[in-house]
């Protein structure tokens, strides 16, 4: 299945943001999968001030991540951000209906502003 996950890092030190997408990465290419793509979309306000790890968070680093894997994989990558103290926030979201059709429709990331 195509995934798409969505995080947010502390801001201020770029090379945190590149060990937590490497890790992630690593991950679903040990277990098999593929990943479509990587986009690095930068330090942007969060929409409400977030407390997480004890820290009170105002902006974060932003980066979108897609990738081909099974169920399990994306579970534990959702696992390993979650426990990571450098991240504030993470989402993944499955996309497409599992068929190429659909699936072929999906581009790499983009973020508008």
């Amino acid at each position: 299945m195509l995934y798409e996950v969505i995080g947010i890092v502390r801001p201020g030190n770029l090379a945190e943001v590149k060990e937590i997408v490497l890790a992630a990465g690593q991950l679903v290419l040990q277990q098999k999968g593929v990943i479509r793509g990587i986009s690095n979309w930068g330090i942007f306000s969060l929409p409400k001030a977030t407390s997480v790890h004890q820290m009170r968070h105002h902006s974060g680093h932003y980066f979108a991540m897609r990738f081909d894997s099974s169920i399990k994989t994306q579970q534990a990558v959702r696992n390993m951000l979650a426990l990571d103290p450098r991240m504030i926030r993470h989402a993944a979201v499955k996309l497409g209906d599992g068929k190429l059709s659909t699936m072929s429709r999906f581009g790499a990331p983009e973020w508008s502003t």
